[in-house]
């Protein structure tokens, strides 16, 4: 099988995903789920590259065992916040504006502001286990174990930040406070940097496949959103408009790679 052939087919896939879920949030009018479809749509993506292709069985198992791992984990969390929570703002907002300044009803903002964008990224995102699973060799080498390695510590990474924040806010005693202890201590966005160390690690299971190897755009892409884009610069921006304390805790704590807090 090509490499154009299998993205062809999964882009189909990715479309009926994305098709059925706008169906259900035409009754629902809320499109915060697409958060937790981001992710399992990977898995999805991922288990349609297995089945059609024939490449290393080693390497298929090892990127959907992680893949899974992953997208279950995140998207299950997201459901669960999203049914706790309810809708997310950010989309209230974005719909608001969309009516105000250019007259957008829900369907035709949901479209250009959420499907539109979020498929074609989705869609690189995943390369690294579309792409891997093309080759029949040659087995997974070491650049491949030290991939599953970082990717299996980034999916306990932010499974213990999304966890530590979850206790944090349950806690009353907590509201308009910043978590700095645990993972937050050493990191603003543990959960990011858990997200990137997975898509890097199955970037290096790909890589060693060939094909794999131009994969790159996937996990770089992902970086730059998470860094410069929707993850960082979105959480950031509204935690120093809620939270003054806030600013102390940027000009101590690293703000994505783990390091240890500035003192003073």
């Amino acid at each position: 099988m090509s490499a154009l052939w299998l993205l062809a087919v999964n882009a189909i896939v990715l479309i009926a995903i994305f098709v059925l879920f706008w169906l259900v949030t035409l009754k629902t009018r809320d499109v915060t789920p697409i958060d937790s479809i981001w992710a399992l749509a990977m898995v999805a993506l991922g288990w349609a590259s297995f089945v059609q292709t024939d490449g290393d069985p080693g390497r298929k198992l090892l990127l959907m065992v992680l893949c899974t791992a992953w997208g279950v984990r995140l998207g299950g969390y997201l459901l669960w916040r999203w049914r706790r929570q309810g809708p997310d703002r950010r989309y209230r907002t974005m719909f608001a504006k969309a009516q105000e300044h250019k007259g957008w009803g829900f369907n035709q903002a949901a479209v250009r502001l959420v499907y539109a964008v979020q498929a074609p990224m989705l869609f690189i995102v995943c390369l690294p286990v579309q792409l891997g699973q093309l080759d029949a060799g040659p087995p997974v080498g070491t650049l491949g174990w030290v991939g599953a390695a970082l990717a299996a510590v980034g999916i306990v990474f932010e499974t213990i930040g999304d966890a530590q924040l979850v206790a944090f806010r349950r806690n009353p005693a907590n509201v308009g406070k910043v978590l700095r202890t645990g993972l937050w201590r050493y990191t603003r966005h543990p959960n990011y940097f858990g997200d990137a160390c997975v898509w890097w690690g199955l970037y290096m299971i790909a890589a060693e496949s060939g094909t794999g190897l131009w994969a790159l755009a996937g996990p770089a892409l992902l970086t730059f959103t998470l860094v410069k884009w929707s993850g960082v610069p979105t959480v950031e921006g509204r935690m120093k408009r809620k939270k003054p304390e806030y600013e102390d805790y940027v000009r101590r704590t690293s703000g994505f790679v783990p390091w240890f807090p500035k003192r003073g």
